[in-house]
């Protein structure tokens, strides 16, 4: 084994207003961090403040889920913006939870941006850069989370951050390290065998199921299990207790 424990992480407070998307009191008990939308992609104050309230009551690490703010397209729609304006969109976007988060008397763990934000800071370094300057410009002593391998992930250690490496349970990887593109064959894996063995392998093994039988090396600290998928409540209990049956420690991240 190459690591006896992880966290495993969803993300959440997708809501907006009377528009329900996911089901969040249903897969919060089995994760142990939750990424939290914070208005921008989606989410509004109220369903901000009720997923913090839900994280406390659990005992789960609550965390900030920016993305580009495309409420339209649940930003995973790449927005024609500068380095400068993501770095103050992000920042605004924690500030937002972090004060909700203080009123509930919660205390913000991590960050981990959103969609196609995440997706372009993993492979463009200006914008990794952004994203990780905005977050150690409001604290250090938040994690950031990034894509195993990615840019991402190397701008948090540039800039003095600590970093958690995420791999994903439900989602298809290409030769190359990154994620299947949503709608292309493979990308979404909603077996809940099928999430479980490739989480064993990323686990145990080092690496995930790639094309053709391909192993992909990576290296994790987190693993993802989105909660906006349907069957989200009970694929991520039978990973739980999967991992946990084999020997695998679900911790938040420290």
């Amino acid at each position: 084994m190459i690591s006896h424990r992880i966290d495993l992480n969803c993300d959440c407070g997708e809501s907006f207003g009377a528009w329900e998307l996911g089901a969040d009191a249903a897969v919060l008990p089995h994760v142990s961090s939750a990424n939290i939308a914070c208005g921008a992609h989606a989410g509004d104050p109220e369903i901000m403040r009720r997923t913090l309230r839900l994280c406390r009551e659990l005992g789960v690490a609550a965390g900030a889920h920016p993305g580009y703010p495309d409420l339209q397209g649940f930003g995973r729609r790449v927005l024609p913006m500068s380095p400068g304006e993501i770095a103050s969109s992000v920042l605004a976007q924690i500030g937002a939870l972090a004060a909700l988060a203080r009123a509930e008397g919660v205390e913000l763990r991590h960050v981990k941006p959103h969609g196609a934000l995440y997706n372009v800071a993993a492979v463009t370094p200006a914008v990794a850069e952004a994203i990780a300057g905005a977050v150690a410009a409001f604290s250090r002593e938040l994690l950031l989370v990034g894509l195993a391998g990615s840019a991402l992930v190397a701008a948090g250690e540039a800039a003095g951050l600590r970093v958690a490496r995420e791999a994903f349970a439900d989602r298809g990887y290409a030769a190359d390290g990154t994620l299947l593109a949503r709608g292309s064959p493979g990308a979404l894996i909603l077996d809940p065998a099928a999430n479980l063995a490739q989480a064993l392998a990323i686990v145990g093994e080092g690496y995930a199921p790639g094309p053709g039988g391909l192993r992909v090396p990576i290296a994790a600290d987190t693993l993802c299990i989105h909660g906006d998928t349907p069957g989200a409540a009970e694929r991520a209990a039978w990973l739980r207790q999967g991992l946990v049956a084999a020997g695998v420690r679900v911790v938040a991240l420290p």
